[in-house]
């Protein structure tokens, strides 16, 4: 019998609970496994808070959002204890070695994949299922979680219409997606939002109020934006990339600390972004404007057949996997195929939108702007 770890790590979202009852009963049902739940991520895992994933915890979870091992965003190699962060890869070994497990699987996104690459170097059998309604982890052509967030930010744009017209004014919808700008892409071409502003494509203020003003002349007095929460104007991209270098090359630990503190007040000051945008286009506009943030509610839910459907195969042939003795890689989506993808060649890497994208071309080409002029 193999002993079998699970957690989900990061950020929830729709599906994880279909891919842990994927892994969980295909290995009882097929390949003579028994599974160990960790509790709130790597901090469980850590602290060995456990609970025992037997049939009937894995029964009737399949339509249930959220995760019922609990997340967390803590990191093994900087782990909250007593007010300070520690390197706690040493203990999290230990409980591994303690439980006797013959693996351990992780769901989660980026952070989860450089993470469990560092178990990996530390020695444990690991194995990573990709999930992230941001769709930007490197490797796999599709992360569950992503198809319900994109059918509820849709819905919502669907929905903004109605108001948008009643009171001809410039709605601006913030969608998530962290620095990758799939899901204001996709939900905003599928929504038929007038402006789509994404972080792979700085965008400038004026070319969207100039595109705005057009709409007005034409005779249609509102307007749709769809903006990524990490999306920039060509002069914040800009000020982004000479911090991101500054950080890069800082050769000692005041140099770093300093670099550090500073993109951290970018960043602080780019959360209102959207509703400094919206602030400025109905200066430039005239036209009233609001601003909606979809937030977490784009997290939440049941999740989407599709995602059901792609949680549960990707759970399904991890344990496969497992049975054949597979670890270290991640269970990857390639040309609709499910194939194993080794850590190193993904952690630490994103999958982000080309600006020459199909998608983004398509968009062009029916009118939407995309604020680079």
């Amino acid at each position: 019998m193999k002993h079998i770890g699970i957690l989900t790590s990061g950020g929830d979202c729709p599906g994880l609970n279909a891919a842990i009852r994927g892994v969980g009963k295909a290995g009882m049902g097929n390949f003579d496994m028994k599974f160990l739940g960790f509790r709130n991520g790597f901090n469980g895992l850590c602290h060995d808070q456990t609970i025992p994933l037997g049939r009937e915890m894995l029964s009737g979870i399949l339509t249930d959002g959220g995760t019922i091992l609990g997340t967390s965003r803590d990191k093994p190699h900087k782990m909250p204890v007593g007010g300070k962060n520690r390197d706690m890869t040493d203990e999290i070994v230990d409980v591994y070695e303690r439980h006797h497990l013959d693996a351990l699987v992780c769901l989660g996104g980026g952070g989860t994949q450089k993470n469990a690459l560092r178990l990996k170097n530390a020695g444990l059998n690991v194995v990573t299922l990709p999930k992230t309604i941001d769709k930007d982890v490197y490797g796999t052509d599709v992360t569950f979680g992503f198809d319900t967030a994109l059918g509820i930010a849709t819905e919502a744009i669907d929905r903004i219409h109605s108001t948008a017209t009643s009171h001809n004014r410039v709605i601006v919808v913030e969608i998530m997606g962290h620095r990758a700008g799939w899901l204001a892409l996709e939900s905003g071409i599928a929504g038929g939002a007038d402006v789509v502003l994404i972080p792979e494509i700085p965008y400038e203020t004026e070319v969207i109020a100039e595109a705005i003003k057009d709409r007005s002349r034409a005779g249609k007095h509102f307007s749709i934006i769809a903006v990524a929460e990490g999306a920039m104007t060509g002069d914040q991209a800009e000020r982004m990339e000479t911090l991101t270098r500054q950080k890069q090359n800082a050769s000692n630990k005041e140099e770093k600390t300093e670099a550090s503190r500073e993109m951290s007040e970018f960043h602080s000051e780019h959360v209102r972004h959207t509703q400094e945008l919206t602030s400025k286009l109905e200066e430039l506009t005239g036209c009233e404007s609001r601003l909606t943030i979809l937030g977490h509610i784009q997290r939440g839910g049941t999740p989407s057949p599709v995602d059901r459907v792609l949680a549960t195969r990707l759970g399904a042939t991890c344990a496969q996997y497992l049975a054949d003795g597979g670890h270290g890689d991640m269970m990857a989506v390639r040309d609709s195929e499910i194939t194993p993808v080794p850590l190193e060649k993904i952690a630490g890497k994103k999958n982000l939108v080309d600006p020459d994208h199909s998608l983004v071309e398509s968009g062009r080409l029916v009118g939407t702007c995309f604020g680079d002029g």
